[in-house]
């Protein structure tokens, strides 16, 4: 029998997580307090995988999670509160190698557990069977505490283990085979493990990077604005959250807005982001396949590009797939690099996938299919490019 341990100081929180893991989820579950009870319970009870709240007294989520990646990497699932601080602190948790994360109830907190019952499930179940990707800043913030800085506070500059490189600086270039030129799109859709896998990939793109991104993370609403922002301190490329229709404009990485749906369109002045409310045909949100979709309607498909990273489930390998039959080109991430190789597994699975590459080398191969980079080329949009 699966272990789950449940770490959380809300007696009833704890009660109910209980009942959900052990009672519905199957797991042998111990439930403690704080991070001291949780951090001695590591080798005790030797769990298959963990529940972690944010905010608790004597040891923080924070603190507790780098001190089990240190001590015994075990797949966690963060309890976080929608608030623009609890999602600082839960992308904080997911650099340092937190697998997913649990929205905590606000108001009545038995009523809002049953409504998010299947989620849990779902999320701390597929957590057990994942690879807890590699911490980029949990060695950093170990130095921190022994040495008594605050530099891994979430928001401040340990948030972000990749800086922005001046606007001079260049990456080496690649040579590429079948370069294409001009404006085009590359969607990335993400579900488990995304964010700290796009913390990896989008730093890498270099400031000259020729064409639209549109990432489609599943997300909920409060989230995306935090992880935009974040993003933009890391990257060469500025990114902003998609809240109302914009141009789409090259060398520019947008983030569907969560709880929505992103799309592309065709306007008179040229192609278009724009979020629209959730489609109940679609699972998730924002939905992979319904970005894909929206795109192929758009544009020409020799000027669009998806990549599909890590995640649960399915969302976008069949729009995928239509799109490399129609002429595009697709990226599927490996199983290897994948905290959870659900979507691109399916897309490897029906054949949809141009290229199975790990996560290190997805930008690089971007780069090399839009190489050589245009010094200055009028686009589609009729903009220019410097």
């Amino acid at each position: 029998m699966a272990k789950a341990l449940i770490v959380d100081d809300s007696a009833l929180m704890r009660r109910h997580l209980k009942e959900i893991l052990a009672t519905k989820g199957g797991y042998e579950v111990l439930a403690v307090r704080n991070g001291v009870e949780a951090l001695a319970a590591l080798e005790s009870f030797a769990p298959d995988v963990i529940t972690l709240d944010v905010n608790m007294p004597e040891m923080d989520g924070l603190t507790c999670l780098s001190r089990i990646m240190a001590q015994r990497p075990t797949p966690v699932v963060m309890v976080s509160s929608l608030t623009e601080r609890g999602a600082e602190v839960t992308f904080e948790a997911l650099a340092l190698g937190a697998v997913d994360f649990i929205h905590k109830p606000d108001g009545t907190i038995s009523l809002s557990v049953d409504r998010i019952e299947a989620a849990i499930l779902d999320k701390v179940k597929s957590a057990q069977r994942s690879r807890p990707r590699r911490s980029t800043g949990l060695l950093q913030r170990l130095r921190n505490q022994a040495e008594g800085s605050p530099g891994g506070s979430p928001g401040g500059s340990g948030a972000t283990p990749h800086a922005r490189p001046s606007a001079g600086s260049t990456l080496p270039a690649l040579v590429g085979t079948g370069a294409v030129c001009g404006f085009g799109i590359v969607m990335i859709g993400v579900s488990t493990g995304g964010p700290g896998t796009l913390e990896d990939i989008l730093p890498a793109f270099p400031a000259d990077f020729p064409w639209a991104v549109v990432v489609a993370q599943h997300m909920p609403s409060s989230f995306t604005a935090v992880f935009a922002r974040r993003l933009d301190e890391m990257c060469r490329l500025p990114v902003v959250e998609a809240t109302q229709m914009m141009p789409l404009k090259p060398g520019v990485i947008y983030i569907g807005k969560g709880d929505a749906d992103v799309v592309i369109g065709k306007r008179a002045t040229g192609w278009v982001v724009n979020p629209m409310p959730s489609g109940s045909q679609y699972p998730w949100h924002p939905s992979v396949a319904r970005l894909v979709d929206s795109a192929l309607h758009a544009m020409p498909s020799e000027a669009l590009i998806g990549v599909l990273l890590t995640g649960m489930g399915d969302d976008g390998a069949d729009a995928m797939c239509e799109l490399k039959r129609k002429g595009g080109r697709t990226i599927a991430q490996d199983e290897a690099s994948s905290v959870i190789w659900g979507m691109p597994g399916e897309l490897v699975k029906r054949g949809g996938a141009n290229l199975v590459l790990p996560a290190g080398q997805i930008t690089s191969q971007l780069r090399a299919w839009l190489t050589p980079f245009p010094a200055a080329k009028e686009d589609r949009l009729g903009t220019r490019k410097s």
